[in-house]
């Protein structure tokens, strides 16, 4: 009978190292599941990552774009300044002769 309750006992205990191991087993596979979701949620999250990044760089070179051609357009304008400078300086000597020559038109007339 010792022998019989030997053996009930080894049984039952081993019933209850099969449950545990079981139990350990099953919140691995959860904790490895967990861990796939995790790293599925990082993946998706790198690839939006990138996406911006890649559209972020399209706004960049978009952006390089319009300043460079804002650069060409402000020295142009530079340019033409200095051109309607030298013309109005023409203009400015030019009313100061026709003051010049009304006043000694008027000095001869008299």
């Amino acid at each position: 009978m010792a022998a019989a309750a030997a053996a009930g006992g080894a049984a039952d205990a081993q019933a209850r190292f099969g449950h545990s191991v079981k139990g350990l087993l099953t919140e691995k596979v959860t904790s490895c599941g967990t861990d796939v979701i995790a790293l599925t949620k990082q993946v998706l999250k790198g690839s939006r990552s990138a996406e911006l990044l890649g559209q972020a760089a399209r706004n960049m070179v978009m952006q390089e774009d319009a300043i460079l051609h804002s650069e060409d357009s402000l020295r142009k304008m530079a340019i033409i300044t200095t051109h309607l400078q030298y013309q109005q300086e023409a203009i400015q000597k030019n009313v100061e002769q026709s003051s010049n020559l009304q006043d000694q038109l008027n000095h001869l007339l008299k």
